[in-house]
């Protein structure tokens, strides 16, 4: 594995940006599926459904939006009050269109790391002419 990889900033963020990006240019509404039990987020208490909460971040719902490489921070009206929203990278699971359901849902990081080693890894053919799997992270569009 190349040394400068380790000091590359992942894909994750640009993808969240570009997906937003083509979802407001086409008048749908962006939305997270955010992983609530990730260490760093702050997000309102009692949203949480089976340790997930769906978040809009169109402009319009959002206030001080700030999609960053490593955390993505906003205000958000939840029945009425403001909150501070505070959100990991690695805990966006998906960003889509509320409307269509098109977007991208993201790989658990685990599963991430174990094909990003495995591609470092031998490029040998198992015996018997065996596949080992996946050798590069992959991104599936959902309809």
């Amino acid at each position: 594995m190349d040394p400068k990889d380790d000091q590359l900033i992942p894909t994750r963020p640009y993808l969240i940006r570009a997906i937003r990006e083509w979802a407001m240019d086409n008048g749908l509404t962006p939305q997270l599926l955010v992983d609530a039990g990730v260490d760093g987020i702050v997000i309102p208490e009692g949203r949480v459904r089976d340790g997930k909460i769906v978040l809009n971040v169109h402009s319009q719902a959002v206030k001080a939006l700030e999609l960053g490489n490593e955390f993505i921070t906003f205000s958000a009206r939840f029945g009425g009050t403001s909150h501070a929203i505070n959100l990991p990278i690695q805990s966006v699971l998906a960003v889509f269109a509320r409307e269509n359901g098109q977007g991208i849902f993201f790989q658990e990081e685990e599963t991430q790391h174990q094909m990003e080693q495995s591609a470092g890894d031998s490029e040998e053919s198992p015996p018997n002419g065996q596949s080992s799997g996946p050798r590069r992270p992959y991104l599936r569009l959902v309809e």
